[in-house]
């Protein structure tokens, strides 16, 4: 279906954003982002531990994740209890953090994030379904629950309304697939046209002043609305928009 003339201004004025915002310098100390401390590193589990940590004020997040050391994802249990035990972050306290970092070192000796989620993502060429592989194995693996530790994890999700957007899984998996001067693309086998918006306060705000999002809840079904709309300005890369659409919500 050929764009309306309001469409097509829409769809020019964000392919000049995403050219302008698609570089290295976008994404630095003076314009922090979570992705800043996981492309150092590039590492698909130390990218979830900085995605799932991703809310809350960015600088908080920063010093947040700047603090936690990353090789513990890869040493015995008992030394991850002794070096986070002082550890905390908003909702997740001590023990919350230290059941996370024990849980993803199991997963992490079992094998690949990517090939784990390639399981569920097959079958129906959908993201929802690679997610919800990687939370039913990280809720196998340890049977630890606390309020904190569900929040940061997140639930398993079968339907689109009154669901959570998912928002930090999905910008995981930008993180993951899509390749660029932002995105890092450590995963191979996952189509970018499958991708869901990273819908959160910034992007879902940006969608209704530009037209480009109707619905009123803040929710999956929202994310895959506005993901459609995108689909029509490119319909293999879709989320290559994100970015750009969070940076101008974020300057306002």
């Amino acid at each position: 279906m050929k764009l309306s003339k309001k469409e097509q201004q829409c769809k020019e004025l964000l392919e000049q954003e995403v050219s302008f915002r698609n570089d290295a310098n976008e994404v630095s100390a003076d314009k922090p982002d979570p992705i800043l401390i996981a492309k150092q590193y590039q590492d698909e589990y130390i990218s979830l531990v900085c995605a799932l940590f991703a809310y809350g004020k960015v600088d908080n997040i920063i010093t947040f994740l700047n603090s936690l050391d990353m090789s513990l994802l890869e040493v015995q249990e008992e030394l991850i209890r002794e070096k986070l035990s002082r550890h905390y972050y908003r909702f997740q306290n001590s023990e919350d953090i230290i059941q996370f970092f024990i849980t993803l070192s199991r997963l992490k000796r079992e094998g690949s994030l990517n090939r784990l989620f390639l399981g569920g993502y097959n079958k129906n060429k959908d993201v929802i379904e690679g997610i919800n592989i990687l939370l039913e194995k990280i809720y196998t693996l340890n049977p630890y629950r606390s309020r904190g530790y569900g929040f940061l994890i997140g639930k398993i999700t079968t339907k689109r309304k009154g669901a959570g957007a998912l928002k930090r899984w999905n910008m995981f998996l930008r993180w993951m697939v899509r390749s660029d001067n932002i995105d890092m693309g450590l995963w191979s086998g996952v189509d970018r046209a499958d991708l869901l918006l990273p819908l959160d306060t910034h992007t879902f705000n940006m969608g209704h002043k530009l037209g480009l999002l109707k619905r009123k809840s803040y929710d999956l079904e929202a994310a895959y609305e506005f993901t459609q709309k995108l689909k029509r300005f490119d319909k293999e890369d879709p989320i290559k928009y994100d970015f750009a659409l969070y940076r101008l919500g974020q300057e306002d």
